[in-house]
């Protein structure tokens, strides 16, 4: 296993950073109503992808060189010229100025996640349970993507307005991978992936399976299948980030994932002082 030291730490970053910034350029593209944005900052990106939206906050800063006052007004400025609170990711490897930069100007804490990574093999084991089939998903299949991962997340109330909007780009990722797992050629789960070429990692995301459809083993063959695939396409690295005790976690760990660490997603509200 890798030591997790700044180097590495930063590519596994990437694999939250590339995603947002994928999403913030389609949504450019789909609907530019929403106003999204991007652009590079400290080594990293900050990201906007519409208000109230999961995602769209600053990955990836302060592994090069220390984060400047000066850096964070322009990511404030960013944020506040959006609408949006500013918000940046902070893991023990990030440069400490950044810490203490956030801390001066009253920030708190928003979200709290563990980043998990395995080695790859470029003969990487799969398995199907019995009855399941695995298989790529279509452009044509995005609408049908997006409600199964919907459903899968909130089988007891109705999803967060925008999450459903923020699936549907995945099909149009550059370097996306997406898959279905299907019970009578219908599919019932559903699970995707990104390829980061330029630090052989690949990102894990946008997994979920409906609720009568637990329990089977389902995830864990979409993860063997994802993970097959990124080693053929070249990456060493696969990464994904979760909350901590979860079902995902569990899953990951079982199949050989090892936490690299916990970071903070940090957060400052223009309503407050």
């Amino acid at each position: 296993m890798h030591f997790v030291d700044k180097a590495f730490a930063r590519r596994l970053e990437s694999g939250e950073e590339m995603p947002q910034v994928d999403c913030a350029r389609m949504f450019q593209q789909l609907r530019p109503e929403v106003g999204a944005a991007f652009e590079p900052i400290c080594g990293g990106h900050m990201i906007f992808a519409g208000l109230n939206s999961p995602i769209g906050h600053a990955c990836g800063l302060g592994f090069d060189a220390p984060v400047t006052s000066g850096d964070l007004d322009r990511l404030e400025d960013f944020y506040r010229s959006h609408g949006a609170p500013a918000q940046v990711d902070f893991c023990p490897l990030t440069d400490p100025s950044l810490l203490e930069l956030v801390k001066e100007r009253g920030y708190g804490i928003h979200e709290l996640n563990n980043v998990l990574y395995r080695n790859l093999d470029k003969r990487e084991p799969a398995g199907t349970p019995a009855g399941v089939q695995i298989r790529r998903g279509k452009p044509e299949e995005a609408a049908l993507f997006s409600e199964i991962v919907s459903r899968s997340f909130f089988d007891t109330a109705d999803p967060p307005e925008g999450f459903a909007d923020m699936l549907a780009p995945l099909f149009r990722f550059p370097e996306a991978l997406t898959f279905f797992a299907c019970v009578d050629q219908t599919p019932v789960a559903a699970a995707a992936g990104r390829i980061i070429p330029e630090h052989r990692v690949f990102a894990l995301f946008g997994a979920g399976t409906l609720p009568d459809f637990r329990r089977r083993g389902i995830q864990t063959a979409l993860l063997h299948a994802r993970m097959e695939a990124a080693a053929e396409a070249g990456c060493d690295v696969v990464v994904v980030v979760t909350q901590g005790g979860t079902v995902s976690e569990r899953n990951c760990v079982r199949l050989g994932f090892r936490i690299a660490y916990s970071k903070a997603t940090v957060i400052r509200h223009w309503d407050e002082p």
